[in-house]
């Protein structure tokens, strides 16, 4: 699914990730088949978003705001309990009256892991 404008913008917490999610064959030395494809169609489908607000539209990615010591990231699901970790990248972090993020407003965003967030 490809959405018309700008592009989100993508970057990575550390370069090792980046070079990591860059390669395949190491991703899935990594994380297994299964993880490292969702990993990469994840990775895809932020690509082609111009918002992030625009995530909210694609079934299966189940994007949230995380909360406790996770305030101010969010995630998508990859294979449960597995998510890809990001946080807004727009300085400043676009939000709301309520202050609440604008997700319609963020443009970047920077991937700061994969983890089980639960365990």
């Amino acid at each position: 699914m490809v959405f018309k404008g700008s592009v989100l913008k993508i970057t990575f917490r550390q370069k090792k990730l980046e070079k990591l999610c860059d390669n395949r064959r190491q991703l899935v030395r990594k994380y297994g088949e299964r993880r490292a494809r969702l990993i990469g169609r994840r990775l895809d489908d932020f690509r082609a978003l111009a918002n992030l607000a625009e995530i909210r539209t694609l079934p299966g990615h189940r994007c949230h705001e995380l909360t406790g010591d996770r305030k101010g990231q969010l995630s998508v699901d990859l294979d449960h309990p597995y998510r890809l970790l990001f946080v807004p990248a727009n300085e400043p972090i676009p939000r709301k009256d309520d202050g609440g993020l604008d997700w319609a407003s963020i443009t970047a965003i920077e991937i700061i892991g994969v983890e089980d967030t639960h365990g």
